[in-house]
This record gives structure tokens, sequence and C-alpha cells, in this order.
């Protein structure tokens, strides 16, 4: 008979199972992405940002923690983005430090094609694998993790492309 070790704890098997179906759905929306686009997730994240927010543009220091990037990672990316004519950088009038990236009319156009594709993709998959309620259930259980781990992270004063555990996190 085996022994039961701290390992066999069945919330690591959650957990993992979380990361490693995260990772796989990366992966392949990413295949398809690139195939059908040639846009690599990371564009596409911060493409797809600015498209869904009102105004397509966002400060670079808030586009970085929703795609969970270093400023110089979005830095980088945005320079990519901007030499292709999707992205261009505006000036923050009220602080000049700060600037915004801005979704321009040839990202939005690449956007209105590339949008329907992916939402088609994702039907493939999760039509395969759920039924509406359970993936209500999912959507709904994700969100309440996602909010639960930013707002922890947020009290320890960790960002969200920085790691590590806060010592004093109940």
């Amino acid at each position: 008979m085996g022994r039961t070790t701290v390992t066999d704890d069945g919330r690591m098997t959650t957990v993992g199972l979380l990361f490693e179906s995260a990772a796989g759905l990366r992966r392949l929306f990413q295949r398809r992405l690139e195939t059908e686009r040639s846009l690599s997730s990371q564009s596409f994240d911060v493409l797809i940002r600015l498209a869904r927010t009102p105004g397509s543009e966002l400060r670079m220091s808030e586009l970085a923690a929703q795609a969970s990037l270093t400023p110089s990672g979005l830095t980088r990316s945005v320079d990519r983005l901007q030499d292709q004519g999707l992205v261009e950088r505006r000036v923050c009038p009220e602080d000049r430090r700060g600037a915004f990236a801005v979704l321009t009319p040839a990202g939005r156009e690449l956007m209105d094609r590339a949008v329907p594709e992916h939402l088609a993709h994702i039907n493939e998959v999760l039509n395969d694998v759920f039924t509406a309620d359970e993936e209500a259930t999912l959507a709904a259980l994700l969100r309440k993790l996602r909010d639960h781990v930013l707002d922890t992270n947020a009290a320890c004063g960790i960002t969200p492309v920085e790691s590590g555990v806060c010592p004093d996190a109940d």
C-alpha cells in the first residue's frame, strides 16, 4: 500500500491542471494566430486590450499590467507594433512623462478581421469541452480567482508582472 504525502494534496493537482490548461490553450491559439494573421500571442494580447478599451487607448503602465508585461517588455512590443503601423504612442497631456498606446486605423482593421477568426477558434475549442452553463461557471470561477489573486498581490505591493509570496498574507 502506497504512502500518502503532502504532494498528493488535490489542490496541487487543481492548480497544476489550471497551469497546464492555460499553457496548452496559449500554444493552441498562438499557432492559429501565427498561421492566419502572423501575430504573436503577445502582439495579439496588446492589440485586443487596446481594441476592447473605449477610445482604443491605454496608458502604457496600465497596458503593461493588463498584458502581464514588464514596462520594458511592453515598450519593445509597442515598438514592433508601431513599426507595423498598428499602434502609435501619444504623450499624456496631464503628465508629460506618461504615454498612451493608441490603436491606429490599420490596427483596428487588423483586429476587425482577426477577432472573428479567433472567436471561431475559441468556439471550436470550448464547444468541444463545455456546455454553455459549464462555460459560464468556469468564467465566474476564474474571474473570482483572478480578482482574489490581484487583490492579494496588490495588498503585498506585488505588480502583475512580479512574482513572489507576501509573507504577511493570510
